[in-house]
């Protein structure tokens, strides 16, 4: 009967034992051991005693140590959770731990993470024992390897208060008698010395077990006092004060909380990367919004070399609640996404995937720009159904934004969407967008990028929808005005070439490309003849031999090709917008050198000082200079269907003879200069506006209508029977404008740097993205310039044509005269 109304306390204590955890046995009146909640299954330790097998000495230290646990609070001190006791044993539940000295010894760090390990561990337990010292005016007396444990996330809790006592309790001795004796090599040395113990402090004893404690650190378990003396393996920085806190006088042993201040200085053992991070996150909450964004911005750097349990289990959940409840906006992706790749695919479900689609309804341009750029760090692990159903939403928003550089990223970040889209999705909705913006948006970076992405995603296009698309929107892209986009559209024609119909691509494709044969710009000529090449050679093969045809055609109605094709390995081909920063790859001086020619050697009737102009002149050259490198993309002929040679240029291309004058453009284009190669390779670093930084380079330049005057272009010397007065006009050479005699004939490279010469200093001016009003005078006095520039270029002209009217000339006939006057 009396069983029946009797009750098991452990049916209350909501935490279940599991295998004991060596590394205490006979330094700890506790034995430690696994354990987890009931209901929720999370990882807890229990601490426990054996109340049969003990003496009532040691259950009496156990129940005093445990009164002691649960009272006090401190981030470097052990957090109790539960406590039970029962007539056998006596439970208590804390964080999951585990020793210090079993996790030194199965510790897998090693350089300078060790280093920012162990220096973060001892500053925790330094900053506990300040306040017990300073703060709660007591001392621990048992500080030690076997007094500190461990957490998941390479913290250092400071336990064992089995001896705690309070500052001016009376008691026999300032040091208490330890039970343990396996515990007494960390007593002091003044505790056998009566005269000493006259000079002890409040920390002297405390200080005595830091020392102990940095030694066994880094060499392990301490033997014998002796030992102490050797300090070969502690770090210079840490050298002096370990000496202090070893010291035979208790007297000269510091106080904690100045240890903390003297080596938390530049250059002091606790002033390391690790430990700034830990102790800003400590306190971001009084942190304010431009503190949060200058840490987050740099917190990425320094992540490899932090330990990866601290990453993972400490900065990473700072992290997830600074990004919901505080205010450090989009600064907080970078490092967030970093440390998502060290979760397990359980994990990342649970702590990033919530953030992601979070973020993908914010508002904030800045916010969805970063998203979009780290779009591949994380899109392998969301579900098709969130990316369908919760983000794709969100993303096709970026189509119709009135930031440029919103709609290209958004048009770059379908690459990696693509695979996981819905067929409407895909197949409708994305296409209707790249339609619109392949042939209405105004910035021919974005309609480049278009059919780049158009080309890359082909393969995950319903056949029937891809065989309609393809096609036309690579023809249209050829018809573009802006460079880059010719040339996408018809590498874009290359790379898919397996999607293609043999008939199509000689009703459709080729005819197409030829006009491309006599393009401005020889990088679109040169690209339209290696395909051209390329798909003749696919007819002439099946022509020899009409068994091909079905092979070559597999593709066409397949929904999932074989990754051998040439899409498979197209890459690499997205174009710059117009506020991005230079790519400078080996190869991108060249295409630099061809970018600005094209874009100063226009007719300065075309070249308006409209903003217009400039933001379309911005984001041409930018475009052009930013193409990335890709790989072959076909199976036949891989040499003439190199992707390598988009946005190159023969730097090595002859000067010409000149005996073209019908397309200006290309000739002037074909040609390079040292002047020229000089300013690009010194003054394109940065972004577009600091073209015009150079004025002793941009008076080597001709001017663009007197370079371009398609009446003057190539002509031969005019003079007039009367007169033995000449004029020079520019040739092949492009020679500068000179009113001495004609010189011999000059070199090859003495003609390239002749060439350049005539520009004025302020041709160009700089282009300022962001003119504000501070600007205004100067732009004010640019344009009279300009204007000022161009009535002088008109006389000049006027003066020339009316001395080509005084007579024709016979070309070869000697001019002897002085030319005319002006």
């Amino acid at each position: 009967m009396w069983s029946f109304f009797s009750r098991d306390p452990t049916k209350d204590f909501p935490y279940e034992v599991g295998d004991p955890i060596p590394g205490l046995e006979d330094r700890s009146v506790w034995s430690l051991h696994k354990g987890k909640k009931r209901g929720t299954q999370d990882e807890v330790s229990i601490f426990l005693f054996d109340v049969q097998k003990n003496s009532e000495t040691l259950f009496d230290i156990a129940k005093a140590s445990l009164k002691k646990l649960k009272t006090m609070r401190h981030p470097s001190l052990l957090h109790y959770l539960d406590s039970c006791e029962t007539e056998k044993f006596l439970y208590v539940a804390t964080e999951y731990v585990e020793p210090l000295v079993t996790h030194l010894e199965d510790m897998k760090l090693e350089g300078q993470q060790k280093e920012l390990f162990l220096a973060w561990g001892i500053f925790q337990i330094t900053r506990a024992l300040s306040f017990f010292n300073n703060d709660g005016n007591m001392r621990h007396n048992n500080v030690c390897l076997y007094s500190v444990f461990v957490t998941s996330a390479g913290e250092w809790k400071l336990g064992g208060f089995e001896f705690l006592t309070a500052q001016g309790q009376e008691t026999s001795s300032p040091i208490p008698i330890k039970i343990l004796p396996a515990l007494e090599i960390y007593d002091p040395p003044e505790k056998n010395d009566p005269a000493r113990l006259k000079s002890v402090t409040k920390c002297s004893s405390d200080m005595w077990g830091l020392g102990c404690l940095i030694w066994e650190a880094f060499n392990g378990p301490l033997k014998n006092q002796p030992a102490l003396k050797t300090v070969d393996t502690i770090p210079k920085q840490l050298c002096t004060l370990y000496c202090e806190l070893v010291s035979a006088n208790p007297a000269s042993r510091p106080n904690p909380a100045d240890i903390i201040t003297r080596c938390r200085k530049i250059g002091g053992y606790f002033k390391n990367d690790l430990i700034d991070t830990m102790l800003f996150l400590e306190e971001i909450q009084i942190k304010d919004k431009l503190e949060k964004v200058k840490f987050f911005s740099t917190l990425s750097s320094y992540l490899d070399n932090f330990p990866e349990a601290v990453c993972v289990h400490k900065i990473l959940p700072q992290l997830l609640t600074a990004f919901h409840y505080g205010d450090a906006g989009s600064a907080v992706l970078a490092p967030m996404f970093k440390l998502g790749k060290l979760l397990e695919e359980e994990d990342y479900q649970k702590q990033i995937v919530p953030c992601v689609v979070k973020l993908f309804a914010s508002n904030d341009r800045t916010t969805r720009s970063r998203l979009l750029q780290q779009l591949d760090q994380f899109i392998m692990h969301l579900q098709n159904s969130t990316v369908n159903d919760q983000i794709f939403p969100q993303v096709v928003h970026g189509f119709l934004d009135t930031n440029a550089i919103i709609r290209e990223q958004t048009v770059k970040s379908i690459i990696h969407l693509a695979s996981k889209l819905n067929y409407n999705n895909l197949n409708v909705e994305v296409l209707k967008h790249f339609a619109r913006l392949q042939s209405k948006d105004d910035q021919g970076g974005i309609r480049t990028n278009t059919t780049v992405c158009l080309g890359k995603i082909a393969a995950h296009l319903h056949p029937q929808i891809r065989q309609k698309v393809l096609v036309s929107a690579f023809v249209r892209a050829t018809r573009d005005p802006f460079p880059p986009a010719r040339q996408a559209g018809v590498l874009a024609l290359a790379a898919t070439q397996q999607y293609f119909l043999l008939a199509e691509v000689a009703n459709r494709v080729l005819p197409a490309l030829c006009p491309l044969t006599t393009d401005p710009e020889k990088q679109v000529r040169d690209a339209a003849f290696r395909t051209i090449r390329g798909f003749l050679g696919k007819l002439e093969k099946v022509s020899e031999d009409p068994s091909l045809k079905e092979g070559m055609e597999a593709d066409v109605h397949t929904a999932t090709p074989s990754l051998s094709n040439a899409a498979a390995t197209w890459a690499g081909w997205a174009v710059t917008a117009v506020t991005a920063k230079f790519y400078r790859s080996h190869s991108d001086t060249a295409r630099v050198q061809h970018s600005v020619k094209s874009a100063l050697s226009k007719p300065g009737s075309l070249e308006q000082p409209s903003s217009s102009s400039m933001s379309t002149t911005t984001s041409s050259v930018t475009s052009m200079t930013s193409l990335e490198h890709s790989e072959s993309a076909s199976d036949y002929d891989p040499e003439h269907w190199d992707m390598t040679a988009w946005g190159e240029i023969d730097s090595s291309a002859g000067t010409g003879t000149g005996g073209s004058g019908k397309s200006p453009a290309s000739s002037g284009s074909a040609q390079a200069t040292p002047a020229l190669a000089a300013l690009c390779e010194d003054d394109w670093d940065g972004e577009w506006g600091t073209l015009q930084e150079q004025p002793s380079a941009e008076a080597d330049l001709a001017s663009p209508s007197e370079t371009w005057n398609n009446a003057t272009w190539s002509e031969a010397v005019i003079s007039s029977a009367n007169n033995a007065h000449a004029t020079y006009v520019r040739g092949p050479a492009r020679h500068a404008h000179n009113t001495a005699p004609a010189p011999a004939p000059a070199p090859a490279s003495q003609h390239s740097t002749d060439s350049l010469a005539g520009w004025e200093d302020t041709e160009f001016e700089p282009i300022e993205e962001n003119a504000d009003e501070n600007n205004a005078s100067k732009m004010d006095e640019m344009r009279r310039k300009r204007e000022e520039r161009k009535l002088q270029r008109q006389r000049e002209m006027e003066a020339r044509r009316s001395a080509r009217g005084q007579g024709p000339m016979k070309l070869g006939t000697k001019i002897t005269g002085p030319p005319p006057p002006f």
